[in-house]
Formats: C-alpha cells, sequence, structure tokens
C-alpha cells in the first residue's frame, strides 16, 4: 500500500487504475519527501483511507478546530514571542495580557483551551488567586515559570494548574505542552516531579512568630476576633495572618482549607503539642 502525505487532499474523481495519484505536498518534493513530515495536531482532522492497494488515498475531514491559547506575563518581549510561536505553529492566540484581571477583561467571555500563566507577576496578585481566576474561566492553566521557583509552582499545582514548563525550555517544547494541557491532559514531566517531590526544606511551612502563635490559638478552637484580642492585634490583621498561613501549608503540598485541617497541621507541626498527629479525640 502506498504512503500517503496526511496533509494531501483528495479530488472527487479518483485516480484510473493503472495511474499514479498525483498529489501536492506542502513541503515541495514528493511522496517520499512527506512519508515522515509532522503533522501538526492544531491543524489536523480525522483521516479516512479510501480504496486499496496504490490506488489507496488519505481523505482529511476538515472537522478539526485550532487550539485556542492565551497568554499572561508582565514582561512585553515575552508575551509577543510567545504569541508569535504560537501563531506560527498554528495556534489562534485569542489573547495576550500583563495580568488575570486584564486577561479576564479582554477576553469578554470568550473561552479558550489553555492559558501560559507566568507565576511572579507585577501585580502584586497571589498564585492561587490567579489559576483560580483563569480557570473561572473555563481554560486549563500552563505554569510557565523559572524553574528555581519550587514554592510558587507547588502552589499553583495545589490550586489546580495543570502542569508547569520551565522559561528555559525550547519554545518547541512549551507548544508540545500546551497541546497536551488543552487536550485536558496533565503535563506529567521533571518541573512537575520536582514540584510535588521537592526537597525537605519545604516539608514544614516556614511560619512566623506571630503566625505561629495565631494558628495555636485559633486552631485551639478560639474563635479568630478573640485570638486577636489575646494577642493584642486587630482582627483583620489575625486574618492576613491566617490567610498567609494558609498559603505557606499550600506552598508545601499540605493545604489546610478548613479550620480542622489548621488544627492537624498545628499537631504534625508540633505548634500544638501534647497531641498524636493521627490521635481522636480523646487522645
Amino acid at each position: 500500500m502506498s504512503k500517503r502525505s496526511p496533509h494531501s487532499c483528495a479530488t472527487e474523481e479518483g485516480p484510473q487504475a493503472g495511474d499514479s495519484p498525483t498529489l501536492d505536498y506542502p513541503h515541495g518534493g514528493d511522496a517520499a519527501d512527506s512519508i515522515d513530515a509532522p503533522v501538526h495536531p492544531t491543524s489536523l482532522g480525522h483521516g479516512t483511507l479510501i480504496g486499496k492497494g496504490q490506488g489507496s488515498i488519505l481523505v482529511v475531514a476538515s472537522t478539526s478546530k485550532q487550539v485556542r491559547v492565551a497568554i499572561v506575563d508582565d514582561h512585553e518581549s515575552v508575551r509577543l514571542g510567545l504569541q508569535a510561536a504560537f501563531a506560527n505553529a498554528g495556534f489562534d492566540v485569542v489573547e495576550t495580557a500583563a495580568s488575570v484581571s486584564e486577561l479576564v477583561e479582554g477576553l469578554d467571555s470568550r473561552e479558550v483551551d489553555v492559558v501560559v500563566l507566568d507565576l511572579s507577576l507585577g501585580d502584586g496578585s497571589s498564585v492561587t488567586d490567579n489559576v483560580k481566576a483563569v480557570q473561572a474561566t473555563g481554560s486549563a492553566v500552563l505554569v510557565h515559570s523559572i524553574a528555581d521557583r519550587v514554592a510558587s509552582v507547588r502552589e499553583a499545582l495545589a490550586a489546580g494548574a495543570a502542569g508547569v514548563i520551565p522559561k528555559s525550555s525550547a519554545t518547541s517544547t512549551v507548544i508540545a505542552a500546551a497541546e497536551t494541557v488543552a487536550r485536558g491532559e496533565v503535563l506529567n514531566n521533571l518541573e512537575w516531579a520536582s514540584a510535588i517531590d521537592a526537597d525537605r526544606d519545604f516539608a514544614k511551612a516556614q511560619l512566623g512568630r506571630r503566625e505561629r502563635e495565631i494558628l495555636h490559638l485559633y486552631a485551639s478552637g478560639l474563635p479568630l476576633k478573640l485570638a486577636a484580642q489575646q494577642l493584642g492585634i486587630g482582627y483583620s490583621t489575625a486574618r492576613e495572618y491566617l490567610d498567609r498561613i494558609r498559603a505557606k501549608y499550600v506552598e508545601v503540598g499540605r493545604p489546610a482549607p478548613t479550620k480542622v485541617d489548621l488544627l492537624r497541621r498545628a499537631v504534625e507541626d508540633g505548634i500544638l503539642p501534647g497531641l498524636e498527629p493521627d490521635g481522636d479525640d480523646s487522645a
């Protein structure tokens, strides 16, 4: 059976017996040159093989759609570079922005398949808030970050990002990662594993003295308002400390969204002594 380029389109009238089909190859040359030509998944539909033997042809349906991508980075040069790379690769670059809030406003309810998100934005926004805001638009999140920011990467993954790709990666690697995430798959790579299995420096949340005091009182059962009064600080300040505590536990892969979770973390880290981590109420 003759091999045909998947880019080739059949005419309405098939080849006559004994004739070799005449097909156009996008890269020039003949069939032998195009047999192993890469087919970009952003532009290829489903193929149907028609006929047998040398007269067989591959009809490519035009039912596929472009992968829709958006880019968030506070460096214009990075945005422009990624925009050009994705456009050249056949993606539909729907929006680029310097912040997540700018992205959401620019999308104006339009949906994209994947957002390539820088972790360290200059607007002071948090990693978790940014990931959640992007997910609220219906898009998957691909983190594009400097590889040594393990804590921020862990926070992004805990918030629901589908993968992480270092900024040092080749453009082709970033594009392939975006395709994977856009298909609804999780990107399993070295950076993902490194973030999940980070060194032991991240085993415990690095809490300051005041944060430990707030956690001790609040996790012991005191309402936050009373804990603030006991420490001589305002309620809003106590709330800020509590938010920081939760963020730090997310960073080390040990999220504590509820008061019970905070109690467990306080016991596990020795902030509340006298209880075993797995103990019950009677311990």
